[in-house]
């Protein structure tokens, strides 16, 4: 059950109605979001009904020993147990291709979620929970577990813990986004991935080089508009349930420099690595730069092999990696974190950041190291031809391009007044939007990027 499937939308709309006819019942409340939680996994199959609650369970009783042991040893035991469990599942889930086992979501999300718990509480970041129902609750809240944002399990108990509220401005905006990431994904990202991007990464011999470097541009912009469009539909979803998941966007393609691009692209996980892999790593404190400018490229590997174990991941996270340390090696030379006020040293910044993005990006996106060498080698061809870009190519990445720059303002200015306006404009506005979808989305919808992780 996919966000953009009109089947999310009745179960979203089921489980409103419940959740709010208990809200002032705790209990009866959480029992609905579980409930909601592992219908919404078993539709992916009936394994994740044993996997995931068996998980919890582990994990509960974890926080609890945590929470009271002192001894250093055990507790460490305890939290390498923990650590095992989530990524023997995440593993095990990945490469079961082949068995009787049949696993057809990924559970990455949800062991970097339930990590977050176990770590936490074994910092003393947070106290362990006493409630059961709660943590197996926030640890599998949907639809998180299907491409994130990764939501500190911390954060959703406390929030479980207050009374919830949903004001008629926060209807309006959790609309609002819904409908943003269904025209994100639908009519934006599914249009480039199936008029563009598969075509030129699937035979880039088969198109010029500027064909091929447009269809590079191309997918930077369907992994963006996909990936943000799941994010807003989960955070609007979850919103309408009284709940605040984190921001996972914030215009990553602005960005001046590669330590920007990660705290604007897919911040939660960026955050994740930051807080719970770079931060245990050793060396940290060294006076030895060194252990600084080489934890980033660990840090960036292991996330670049977390997408999968292949030549293509290790290389765009080992990219990524080098450009952390050799963007904080310059900056710590020249004494300063930002580039300079002037405009066009920033416009520098800007373009070389992108296109190195950009880059790295052909790894991600390519099958395999073959294809990927194959488009580099295609873009470096300099040939120039466009007549398999047609006016509706160029036209959608325009209109792509327009809309990840527009200013943060202009978007929460649209989303406060969409809030404000009386229910029956916000429903018409929906309507427009499902009937704009229905005729000019394309009939090929490509799958949620992301969720194969």
């Amino acid at each position: 059950m996919v966000l953009t499937a009109p089947t999310f939308f009745v179960f979203l709309a089921i489980v409103f109605f419940l959740h709010w006819t208990v809200a002032e019942k705790r209990i009866l409340r959480l029992t609905v979001l579980l409930f909601a939680n592992y219908f919404f996994l078993a539709r992916f199959g009936l394994w994740y009904l044993l996997v995931i609650p068996v998980a919890g369970t582990l994990d509960f009783v974890a926080g609890l020993a945590l929470e009271r042991l002192k001894a250093p040893l055990p507790r460490r035991l305890i939290l390498g147990c923990s650590i095992v469990l989530n990524l023997g599942i995440l593993l095990a889930v990945r490469y079961a291709e082949g068995s009787q086992f049949i696993f057809t979501l990924g559970l990455s999300f949800y062991a970097f979620q339930a990590l977050t718990y176990t770590i936490d509480v074994y910092r003393r970041d947070i106290k362990a929970t006493s409630s059961y129902l709660e943590h197996l609750t926030a640890v599998s809240l949907f639809p998180t577990p299907l491409a994130g944002p990764i939501t500190r399990v911390g954060d959703l108990q406390a929030q479980f813990g207050r009374k919830p509220a949903l004001s008629s401005e926060q209807a309006g905006r959790a609309l609002f986004l819904i409908s943003l990431g269904l025209v994100k994904k639908l009519l934006i990202a599914d249009y480039l991935a199936n008029n563009l991007v598969s075509r030129v990464f699937d035979l880039p011999n088969l198109y010029s080089g500027f064909e091929v470097l447009t269809g590079v541009y191309g997918y930077a912009l369907q992994l963006y508009y996909d990936f943000s469009g799941y994010t807003d539909i989960a955070i609007g979803a979850a919103l309408l349930l009284g709940l605040n998941l984190p921001a996972n966007f914030d215009r990553p393609y602005s960005s001046l420099s590669i330590p920007e691009f990660w705290r604007r692209w897919h911040i939660s996980f960026s955050q994740w690595l930051r807080d719970y892999l770079y931060f245990s790593l050793p060396g940290l404190r060294s006076k030895r730069k060194a252990f600084t400018y080489g934890n980033l490229v660990i840090t960036m590997l292991l996330g670049g092999l977390w997408h999968g174990v292949t030549w293509n991941f290790a290389i765009w996270g080992l990219l990524h990696g080098s450009g952390l340390a050799g963007t904080r090696w310059w900056q710590t030379w020249r004494g300063r974190r930002a580039p300079s006020g002037n405009r066009w040293v920033k416009l520098a910044c800007g373009l070389l950041t992108f296109h190195f993005v950009c880059l790295t990006w052909v790894f991600f996106r390519a099958a395999d190291l073959k294809g990927a060498m194959a488009v580099l080698g295609r873009v470096g061809s300099f040939t120039v031809s466009a007549e398999n870009l047609t006016a509706g190519i160029l036209l959608m990445m325009a209109l792509a391009a327009v809309g990840h720059f527009l200013p943060n303002r202009w978007l929460s200015s649209s989303i406060a007044l969409f809030g404000r306006a009386p229910f029956y404009a916000q429903a018409a506005a929906m309507l427009a939007v499902v009937i704009a979808l229905q005729f000019l989305a394309g009939k090929g919808g490509a799958p949620f990027v992301y969720s194969r992780f």
